[in-house]
């Protein structure tokens, strides 16, 4: 048969089980019918992705599929028929953010092209954990290089290895948020029902907000960090990405586990996020009290952002919410910068490129440095002031100036910020737009979580309404946010995208 033939004879392939918008639990009662199978519902993403991935919109949120997707899901189909699934992720294809690492065939370069050969020696721990649970790991997502900390005037996106990402919304026209861009773009598009991202600073809030998905930012511990290229231990953690606070909630529960590897899961609390999803319900605003710093986080935005917020507002007190609004708030500009994360990085870093196979290009910051150096075209087009600037400290966090803001930000995001605020007004939660105020729970390590709250102006900006918490509120926060999204529905998929 000739290749014309062939093509003639080929079948009009189409996404098989209607993935538009596909749920969790959708898809495992699919799945459970005998409607579909795993390895059709891997082959209808992937063919999504290579309708708009690179061509149609060219979203470019995928870096690299995983070769072994369709087979894996084929082995888990049968162990489905011969001993039934393992839970809810069983046969659920989930997109990793790109400093995740897989000890397969997928590549861990946090979008650069010094790493871009470099294959993970094992599975990151939540990788582990997800592979246990049954996910089918589809591949790595774009995201800004570096996770957003190589230079200053990075566009969100962007990476030298991938390219730009583009919101799904209006690609090229919107901000597609950073750095956990192209997992929030490809779970926005329909790439993928499931993404992880990670977040030292607002690298989940943004682009879940960006892209009109949901993100949630854990509890400094919930999620281990072992297997993760790292900015700073102090802030750093993964987190899920999702079109539901209710799958937001089944991948987090898959990804969450002690882990001897990361000391700080040891001391995390007994949580156990596959139960809180039982216990979501369209009333739990009832009688909660929730807090509108409007001072500064709201001052910045546009009169159709206002109006968003506004309106979410409006829309909580109707759900039995009391809203102290506005709320007053401290002045914490004191801890508005980055100083933590530039002593914490190199020593951080250069723990993790240390273990890399001897085939990698690079084994330390110094190493990255130079190599973007000797690749000015390729790797610098905007600069890496972060990476130097970082390259300039000992590496052994003794400087006084690193010891004194790590301290100032802790006592300030949490005694004097949120703990403080949260008690003197007797609150459950505060609610910010999108990811501003990020840098709060961040320094804290207290978690947040921002669904979908409607669109701005003419060019339909997507807003998120993110709700925070003190330490290790995830429960409340996702009851609250669950409540919400039922009452508004805002979530609506892309026009841009095609099945």
């Amino acid at each position: 048969m000739t290749a014309q033939q062939h093509t003639q004879a080929s079948p009009e392939w189409s996404d098989g089980p209607g993935l538009q918008e596909a749920t969790v639990e959708h898809l495992q009662t699919l799945m459970e019918q005998g409607e579909t199978t795993a390895a059709d519902i891997v082959q209808g993403y992937l063919l999504r992705i290579a309708a708009n991935n690179h061509a149609g919109s060219e979203i470019n949120a995928v870096l690299e599929v995983n070769p072994d997707a369709l087979q894996i899901a084929e082995s888990l189909d049968a162990e489905r028929q011969a001993r039934g699934p393992r839970g809810p992720l069983h046969g659920i294809p989930v997109l990793l953010k790109d400093n995740i690492d897989t000890g397969d065939k997928l590549h861990t370069s946090a979008g650069s092209l010094a790493l871009a050969n470099s294959q993970a020696l094992a599975d990151a721990f939540l990788v582990e954990k997800l592979r246990q649970a049954g996910a089918i790991i589809l591949g790595k997502a774009n995201m800004t290089e570096w996770a957003n900390f190589m230079t200053e005037g990075m566009p969100n996106g962007y990476s030298s290895r991938g390219g730009q990402v583009k919101n799904p919304y209006g690609p090229g026209k919107l901000d597609v948020g950073g750095s956990s861009s192209g997992s929030a773009a490809a779970v926005a598009a329909n790439f993928v029902p499931l993404a992880v991202g990670t977040e030292t600073s607002g690298s989940i809030l943004s682009p879940a907000a960006s892209n009109s998905v949901v993100g949630i930012k854990p509890t400094l511990g919930l999620v281990s960090r072992s297997g993760l290229i790292p900015i700073a231990h102090s802030q750093d953690t993964a987190g899920p990405l999702a079109r539901t606070v209710r799958d937001a909630l089944w991948l987090l529960a898959g990804m969450a586990g002690v882990d001897p590897r990361d000391v700080v899961t040891r001391a995390s609390a007994p949580l156990h996020p596959g139960h809180w999803i039982a216990e979501l319900s369209t009333d739990a605003l009832q009688g909660k009290r929730i807090g509108v710093p409007r001072e500064p986080f709201y001052t910045d935005l546009s009169q159709a952002q206002l109006r968003v917020m506004d309106e979410a507002v409006l829309v909580l007190q109707d759900l039995g919410a009391q809203v102290v609004d506005p709320l007053p708030y401290p002045d914490l500009s004191v801890i508005q910068n980055h100083t933590v994360l530039l002593y914490e990085f190199k020593p951080d870093l250069n723990a993790y490129l240390a273990r890399l196979s001897a085939e990698v290009s690079a084994h330390s910051l110094q190493e990255i440095v130079e190599f973007n150096r000797q690749h000015p075209q390729q790797c610098l087009r905007y600069g890496q002031t972060l990476l130097s600037s970082a390259n300039l400290t000992t590496g052994t966090l003794t400087e006084s100036k690193y010891l004194q803001s790590l301290a100032k930000d802790r006592y300030f995001a949490r005694k004097i910020g949120m703990d403080h605020v949260l008690a003197q007004h007797h609150l459950d939660a505060l609610l910010f737009p999108s990811n501003h105020g990020a840098a709060i729970p961040a320094k804290a390590g207290y978690p947040s979580i921002t669904v979908p709250g409607g669109r701005a102006g003419a060019d339909g900006i997507p807003v998120g309404i993110t709700f925070t918490g003190t330490a290790w509120s995830e429960p409340t926060l996702a009851a609250m946010a669950y409540a919400f999204e039922q009452a508004t529905h805002h979530r609506a998929a892309p026009s841009t995208t095609q099945d």
